[in-house]
Formats: structure tokens, C-alpha cells, sequence
């Protein structure tokens, strides 16, 4: 049978060139939004676990308008620098006829918007006058926190603590702003946000390290909780979608099992206005993330239209 199309080929170093962080986070925002509002279709993602080294994901989506996508994701936390722990592709697929439009690195893509969808809760739930960051974690997501972080508050310090102190020192040395601090409740205590961007499998924050009016962000996690039992139960928590804590991992999140899906509300909702965000500059905010289909499609869809408009990429013929 003879082909009918052609298939775009992008490249990691297309992929960052042609993805606006900024545009980014307002199509995450939206993305959310869509989310929360019952448009999409995101069924839990699937993970195959290869004992003792790692899981492979899959994580299909589906925003109207946005993207139909396909992420096959790989986390390998054992792996060491060059080769990151997690590897990715995202498929795109034409919504009106299911012709296969494109396939791109994902691995940059769950990075970047890791963080930034980090980034649009905590521009919705931590307060107006937050100045000091704290980042724990200096892999590939500590960075992309450091990328995002700064786009959605005026941060005067940050501080970058790692259990290894030469990638900190080499992440630090990125931002005018960023200092190392010697340990995680060094970082912590004091500051106004706390992002948490660790491959830990046990909690690396203390509620008692935490400040008043604190926002918490936790994106790691991947094989055990982050942030501990007691900060979770005292706390107002955010998620991209309730079935994180239905779902045991990977699907769900440690750290929220067995907690009241309708405690919780997603920041799609906060976005929308449907549900309040922070009600008081002493309340403790916490966002916890599992990672969302929808931000891959909203993500992958900026990179594909201006790859398109600029002629990027390599087409094969399918």
C-alpha cells in the first residue's frame, strides 16, 4: 500500500530552539483549564516496570483543538550524566482524520513543562510578595525550575540545594540570583516557595522547616513520597487531576494516597475561578504533580505549529 503523508522529524535541539517558555505557560494554563472542565480525554497513563532499573510510560491525550498525542516516557533514575533519567518521544496525530503528523524529542518537553506547569500554580497559589525560592534538586528539573520559576514572581533570592553540591554550584551559577545553600532545611526554612525536584524515595521536607503562607511545589517522587505525611494533612493541596490520588503510582502520586479526592482541587479549577486558590497569606499551599498528558499535547502543539511556519525539521514519507 502506498504512503499517504508525510511525518515531521524534530530533532532536541529543534525542539528547544522553537518552544517559547513563555507562550508555554499560558497554553499550560489553558491546558489545565480544559482539563479541569471535562473537554479532554487523558486516560491514566500505563507504566511497565523493568525491576530494579526503571519504568516505561505511556500517556495519551487528547485536548480539542490543542493536540491528539502520544508520550512514551522512560525513567531510569540510575542513569548518569550525559544520559538523563527520563527519555521520551511525542507522537502527534491529526484530530479530524488520525493521519500521524509528527514525531519530536520528549525529553526536553518533559522537563520544560514539568516545570512550568509548577510554575502557572504557584503563579496562581503562592502570594503577590514572594522573594525567596528555595529549589531542591539540581538534575534536569531543578533546572527547569529555574528556567520558569523566575518568570512568575520577582524573586530577590534563590537557593539551589542538592544532595550533590557541585551540580547545585553549577546550577546556581546560572541565575545572578542563585546562591547554594549547604542543606534542604537550610533552603527551606525561611522561604516563600519551596520547589522540590527530587528522584527521592523518602520526604525531603520537614513540615516544621515550613514558613507560614508557603507555597510547596512537588514534582518528583517517581518511586516514594516527597514531601512528608504531616505537611500533606495540614496543608491546602493543588493537583493536575484527582485520579492522582485514586490511582496508585505511576499512575498516582505517593504522596497522596489515601487522601479525600474531594479534598483536593486542581488547578485548572483555580484558573477557571470554579474553585478558590489561596485564602489567606498564613495558609500553606501545596501543588503536587504526577505529570498530565494534556501539558505534552499543549506543549508539543507550540513546537509543531512554529516548526511548521519556520519549514523546521526533517519530513519522511510514511
Amino acid at each position: 500500500m502506498p504512503g499517504v503523508g508525510e511525518l515531521l522529524y524534530l530533532s532536541r535541539e529543534e525542539v528547544e530552539r522553537l518552544l517559547d517558555i513563555d507562550a508555554m505557560l499560558d497554553a499550560l494554563g489553558k491546558a489545565l483549564i480544559a482539563f479541569s472542565a471535562g473537554i479532554t480525554t487523558v486516560p491514566p497513563r500505563v507504566g511497565i516496570r523493568v525491576p530494579d532499573l526503571g519504568i516505561l510510560g505511556t500517556m495519551p491525550g487528547y485536548v480539542p483543538g490543542v493536540a491528539l498525542e502520544v508520550k512514551l516516557v522512560s525513567v531510569f533514575p540510575g542513569n548518569r550524566d550525559p544520559l538523563p533519567s527520563h527519555q521520551g518521544l511525542i507522537a502527534l496525530f491529526d484530530e479530524g482524520d488520525g493521519r500521524p503528523l509528527a514525531i519530536m524529542d520528549g525529553t526536553y518537553i518533559t522537563g520544560i513543562r514539568t516545570g512550568g506547569t509548577a510554575a502557572v500554580a504557584a503563579r496562581a497559589l503562592a502570594r503577590k510578595d514572594a522573594r525567596v525560592l528555595a529549589i531542591l534538586g539540581a538534575g534536569v528539573q531543578g533546572a527547569s525550575h529555574l528556567e520558569t520559576f523566575p518568570r512568575i514572581r520577582d524573586f530577590q533570592e534563590i537557593r539551589i540545594a542538592s544532595r550533590d553540591g557541585d551540580k547545585a554550584a553549577r546550577l546556581a551559577s546560572r541565575h545572578p540570583r542563585a546562591v547554594v545553600a549547604a542543606s534542604f532545611e537550610e533552603a527551606v526554612r525561611g522561604a516563600d516557595v519551596v520547589a522540590c525536584c527530587t528522584d527521592a524515595r523518602e520526604p525531603v521536607i520537614r513540615r516544621a522547616w515550613l514558613k507560614p503562607g508557603v507555597h510547596v511545589s512537588s514534582v518528583g517522587g517517581t518511586f516514594g513520597p516527597e514531601i512528608d505525611r504531616e505537611t500533606m494533612t495540614s496543608s491546602r493541596v493543588f493537583v493536575e487531576w484527582r485520579g492522582a490520588a485514586t490511582n496508585p503510582p505511576p499512575a498516582g502520586a505517593h504522596d497522596l494516597q489515601g487522601l479525600d479526592p474531594d479534598a483536593l482541587t486542581e488547578v485548572g479549577e483555580v484558573l477557571a475561578g470554579t474553585r478558590p486558590g489561596r485564602t489567606g497569606d498564613d495558609e500553606i499551599t501545596v501543588y503536587k504533580s504526577t505529570g498530565h498528558a494534556v501539558e505534552d499535547a499543549a506543549t508539543a502543539r507550540l513546537v509543531y505549529d512554529r516548526a511548521r511556519g519556520e519549514g523546521a525539521g526533517v519530513s519522511l514519507p510514511l
